[in-house]
């Protein structure tokens, strides 16, 4: 059996593995080792998994993770999520689909300063569903808005994903920052806008709330919106700036939102023990997944799939957008089934080459597209993280309706991904001033 026909096999049996509910991480490592140990022999193979995640876990690249990972935890224990949806929800509550429209905004501010989707969707979730449900707005429609704008969270950075696929492919992070910001902002209007014609089409779905006076509105944004916008500017935009590294911005932005915390009261001994304690459990996972990756990467790097994939997609007669079109419904495929940061992580090797090297897309471009892609599997069955995450808040709601709101704003990040294939600019243009 030659190397290809090894290296096919290891993704036959990964998957199989994965099937039987085996860790991602593990089942990477495994298979990796196996397929390496094969081709080469098991004394290689086994110098091959001390020296590579030795040389990762050394790198101080990595412990930019851990920062941001920290700096999420803290502004969901301190509550600073339920200050910007009210401030949200006083700006444009008495709209049609206001509360709904306002929930988007307040996931891209908190994504702002989160990285996650998962946290972005369980914060404004817990705090924006008591209130739709208040004012009568249908179940549907107000749990898959909050699920679908979790997505916001892995998209606007800091994000998670990118920090994996910046470190996995040697990618600036703070260009990769920079490129998720017009993206974002285009996904959050165009969720706006996926509410705003349901709750004209059908009021009764999306019932208008009470209209605040200005004075209110003030209260609300001195609560909130100036703590974000202080920790933003001084992480992500110190970083843009070139004031920061990846990692001190990280370090700067929990510094700061620790320091708002503490100086409004927000957070005591018990919370901050709670954010130490997830911030490691966390950083733990994506360090496993990390590993697990890089074993698997030298593993496929041997078996010569990615290059022979590369030659069979540049003998196909298409021109490259349209391979990329496939190579991008692939990824929402493997979406449906695998968590995000597993599916980044197992798919750099195979897709990267292909998609930088022969058909010559701008890397950073493609880490974004890549975001955009697997962000809609947090949303669909049967995985759809962000759903069950919104199940568990709303308990009373079926996932059967959470789903079935979830179908407008797919097509929402379905027309994103389009824009930014027809404009690539919208991901590049930032990164290019840095």
């Amino acid at each position: 059996m030659n190397e290809f026909l090894i290296g096919i096999a290891g993704i036959a049996a990964l998957f199989a593995l994965l099937a039987l509910r085996m860790p991602i991480a593990l089942a990477m490592a495994l298979v990796g080792f196996a397929g390496f140990s094969i081709i080469t022999n098991p004394q290689a193979a086994l110098s091959m998994v001390a020296k590579e995640i030795y040389a990762n876990f050394s790198s101080a690249t990595l412990s930019v993770i851990a920062m941001f990972v920290w700096m999420g935890f803290l502004a969901y224990y301190s509550g600073i999520g339920g200050q910007l949806y009210t401030f949200a929800y006083r700006m444009l509550g008495h709209y049609p689909g206001g509360l709904a429209i306002a929930t988007q905004g307040a996931c891209a501010v908190f994504g702002a300063i989160c990285g996650s989707n998962t946290a972005t969707a369980a914060t404004i979730g817990a705090i924006a569903l008591p209130e739709m449900k208040k004012y009568s707005y249908n179940d549907s429609l107000a749990t898959a808005g909050i699920a679908a704008g979790g997505v916001l969270g892995v998209l606007i950075p800091p994000s998670v994903v990118l920090l994996l696929y910046g470190t996995a492919t040697e990618q600036s992070i703070g260009k990769l920052f920079m490129a998720g910001i017009v993206p974002g902002i285009v996904l959050m209007l165009l969720y706006m806008l996926v509410v705003y014609i349901l709750a004209v089409r059908n009021p009764e779905v999306a019932p208008p709330g009470p209209k605040f006076s200005w004075q209110e509105r003030r209260e609300a944004l001195k609560g909130g919106l100036f703590e974000v916008i202080f920790v933003f500017c001084l992480s992500i935009g110190g970083l843009f700036a070139g004031w920061f590294t990846p990692t001190e911005a990280g370090a700067v932005g929990a510094g700061g939102v620790l320091a708002v915390a503490l100086v409004g009261r927000k957070l005591d001994w018990k919370k901050f023990e709670k954010s130490l304690l997830d911030t490691t459990k966390t950083t733990a996972m994506i360090m496993l997944l990390v590993a697990g990756a890089v074993i698997f990467g030298r593993f496929m790097a041997v078996s010569r799939v990615p290059f022979e994939f590369a030659a069979w997609a540049g003998a196909l007669s298409l021109p490259p957008f349209a391979v990329m079109g496939v190579i991008l419904v692939i990824y929402f495929v493997l979406g449906l089934f695998l968590d995000a940061l597993a599916l980044v992580l197992l798919t750099i090797p195979i897709f990267y080459p292909v998609v930088v090297d022969l058909l010559g897309y701008d890397p950073i471009w493609f880490g974004v597209m890549m975001v955009m892609v697997v962000a809609m599997g947090v949303i669909t069955p049967p995985v759809g993280m962000n759903v069950y995450v919104i199940k568990g808040v709303a308990q009373d709601v079926s996932l059967e309706t959470i789903f079935k709101g979830i179908w407008p704003f797919l097509l929402a990040i379905i027309a994103c991904i389009i824009l930014l294939m027809l404009f690539p600019s919208l991901v590049t243009f930032l990164p290019s001033i840095m």
